[in-house]
């Protein structure tokens, strides 16, 4: 058997890959093959982050408004769903600014931007409600995203992956906090 090493390892030129990298220094990430719509992509993103950030608040909100004789500690999943999901904000902010674009954070049209709604507050059982309905939303929009980025961007696609493992995470927690104070499961 011979155990020599292929001369050229590359499937592409890389006289080509060279050439064309230094050629456009100013698209950063975004290569001449990178299969999707950039402006699509980033306008795409741009929903996302601000569903996300809606998600912080809610959570933030319900962190801090929750009463009862739980509200310590169901207080504090709030804020930990919180963190989780700022930390899905950020992922998502960073990947807009891989793909050239700016993260829109500002708070005119957040609602009108984001899939989930912020919600009302009210007793525990009424958040727990609004987050799982937000979380069961999420999920179904991470999904269809996942579908649209399929192998024309796998870097935003696993992106979408990691958060909707979080999401899919964050409605048990929604569904089991229900459960816990209903005392019956809506799940068969």
């Amino acid at each position: 058997m011979d155990q020599t090493p292929a001369k050229n390892y590359f499937l592409r030129d890389v006289k080509a890959l060279r050439a064309a990298a230094k050629n456009s220094l100013s698209d950063g990430a975004v290569t001449d093959d990178y299969g999707s719509d950039v402006k699509k992509s980033i306008e795409l993103l741009q929903y996302v982050l601000a569903t996300e950030i809606v998600c912080v608040l809610r959570y933030t909100m319900n962190s801090i408004s929750v009463s009862g004789l739980t509200s310590k500690s169901v207080g504090e999943e709030f804020q930990e769903l919180a963190e989780d999901e700022r930390k899905h904000m950020m992922m998502v902010a960073k990947r807009i600014d891989q793909l050239g674009g700016d993260p829109d954070f500002n708070p005119k049209d957040l609602a009108s931007r984001s899939a989930t709604e912020y919600g009302d507050g009210g007793t525990l059982v009424e958040m727990v409600k609004q987050n799982l309905i937000a979380e069961r939303i999420a999920v179904e929009h991470y999904r269809d995203l996942i579908k649209y980025f399929s192998d024309k961007d796998p870097t935003t696609r696993l992106m979408l992956e990691h958060i909707l493992q979080d999401e899919e995470d964050h409605a048990t927690d929604m569904h089991d906090l229900l459960v816990a104070h209903e005392g019956t499961p809506m799940l068969p």
